[in-house]
């Protein structure tokens, strides 16, 4: 062979780039399933602190708002200080707030300490994604991105089942303390294997303006969706008001990001590639699908079926393992043949799976329940990592970590517009099935002896509200059809430097 010919560049994962993986995946699994974690603590967070249930909730919106609200710094942050440094200050910053929420003295200390906590944690998943993006290059970005989202997928399974032993058997607070060793741990990794420097833009200048406009006006609409869910519908005047100014301020930010360009906190021009905007729109509804299910899983088995709280999250776990199989052969098939062909199919299997959930019965077995979350894993799996990866692919390495950022946001976004839109549809469902509902869009606690009479109507009422959630799943088809169909694998490795 001619020694003029240059070996191929390699598309597989090297060693610096698992590691470094692993070292992401340290710290994001903290966030992650601490945004599911805390649901099955709710009722005893209300008996602590002698709160109501629409009280309690805002540990999970207030959360939530935060996570929003910060991530659209990321890309100037990441552009300003390096992505090491934001992402150790993250970390500091989650862990702190674990720990003040783990010693929260009353319920208004521990929403202000969740608020803390959310403000860390909204900066580790971008941040992450941009450093291994940037560090593997083009070729290499649908398994990447699978490495990413193991704690995407398994986090949001196991923060159930984690949350409801230490429940049980430790107390309510250790669902915050546990961060502390992990963050500790998640530090330490950082502080060894990620390369640190300055920023790619260290004299950025911070969109005051776009940050006026947009954190406060995703936190309005977030809101807005909140109060949907918990007080029992979008026809609210004060819903719609909610929702009205978050839109108007995002339009504004629109107008502003056209005018100052790469220079506003996300760049809307991202959006005229026909690639990024489409599978935008799909990460956009697998949040929606994807986060919104799992609130309403947990409630079937629980309120539904009348399991505990960690019987619950260990009856889903076939739809974690599901993920876990298909996301490695998902990575490598998007890499090879584009997102294109592998996306459609991921979203077959997950309609499939979610069929079952649609013909409930009030004693369905649980044996077909397992297949089909098993299915639903599978499905996801090969559908949330590999729409991301695509949103990437063709865009100029600069632009990444903003990118990353606006992904994120979508997903948020999406996954507190399925929370509150499921949550509003069964509450509506059990009221006209049971005549009964409680504050903040969930149903009531039912007794086992009233259960056995009207399981007949909770298994109809969590047939409707599966099938709002299978139409959305079948919307993410048409997005997903105009992703590429061309894979990664050939094109010429890039990798460039962490900040």
């Amino acid at each position: 062979m001619s020694e003029d010919v240059a070996d191929p560049p390699s598309d597989k994962l090297d060693r610096q780039i698992i590691v470094l993986g692993l070292v992401i995946i340290s710290g994001t699994i903290m966030a992650i399933l601490d945004t599911t974690i805390i649901n099955v603590a709710l009722e005893t967070l209300g008996q602590d602190f002698d709160a109501p249930l629409s009280t309690i909730q805002w540990t999970v919106t207030g959360y939530l708002l935060a996570l929003a609200t910060v991530i659209p710094l990321t890309g100037w942050a990441i552009d300003r200080f390096g992505a090491k440094r934001i992402w150790m200050t993250s970390i500091i910053l989650f862990v702190v707030g674990s720990a003040l929420s783990g010693a929260a003295w009353n319920i208004e200390s521990l929403i202000v300490f969740r608020v803390v906590q959310g403000l860390g944690g909204g900066m580790l998943m971008p941040t992450g994604m941009a450093i291994l993006t940037m560090a593997a290059g083009p070729q290499r970005l649908g398994r990447v991105m699978s490495v990413v989202g193991i704690p995407m997928l398994l986090g949001p399974i196991l923060g159930p089942v984690i949350g409801g032993w230490l429940i049980e058997d430790v107390g309510w607070r250790w669902i915050f303390f546990v961060n502390l060793p992990v963050g500790v741990l998640a530090l330490s990794l950082a502080a060894w294997k990620i390369p640190g420097g300055p920023g790619q833009n260290s004299s950025a200048a911070l969109d005051l303006r776009g940050l006026f406009l947009l954190p406060p006006g995703f936190a309005l609409l977030i809101y807005g969706l909140s109060t949907a869910s918990s007080s029992g519908g979008f026809g609210k005047p004060s819903t719609i008001m909610w929702l009205l100014a978050g839109g108007v301020l995002v339009g504004l930010f629109v107008l502003h990001s056209l005018d100052r360009g790469e220079r506003a906190l996300i760049d809307v021009r991202l959006f005229r590639d026909r690639t990024f905007a489409s599978a935008s729109v799909a990460v956009f509804l697998v949040g929606t699908v994807l986060i919104g299910s799992l609130l309403l899983l947990p409630l079937y088995f629980q309120v539904g079926r009348g399991e505990g709280a960690l019987a619950a999250g260990l009856l889903l776990a076939p739809q974690g393992l599901g993920a876990a199989t298909s996301m490695p052969f998902a990575g490598l098939l998007t890499d090879r043949l584009g997102a294109g062909r592998v996306v459609p199919f991921g979203i077959v299997l997950f309609v499939l799976g979610t069929i079952p959930f649609v013909l409930l019965d009030a004693d369905t077995s649980y044996w077909l329940l397992g297949a089909a979350l098993y299915v639903r894993g599978l499905g996801l799996g090969s559908t949330m990592m590999p729409t991301m990866s695509a949103a990437l692919t063709t865009l100029s390495k600069p632009a990444i970590p903003r990118a990353t950022s606006s992904l994120n946001i979508l997903m948020q976004l999406g996954g507190a517009f399925g929370s509150a839109l499921l949550a509003v549809v069964l509450a509506r469902q059990i009221s006209s099935e049971l005549g009964q509902s409680t504050g903040g869009g969930r149903p009531q606690k039912i007794p086992d002896e009233v259960r056995a009479q009207v399981a007949p109507q909770l298994a109809e009422a969590f047939n409707h509200t599966f099938m709002v959630a299978l139409g959305l799943s079948v919307l993410l088809l048409f997005p997903a059809l105009l992703l590429p169909r061309k894979g990664t694998a050939g094109r010429e490795k890039e990798a460039v430097p962490l900040g």
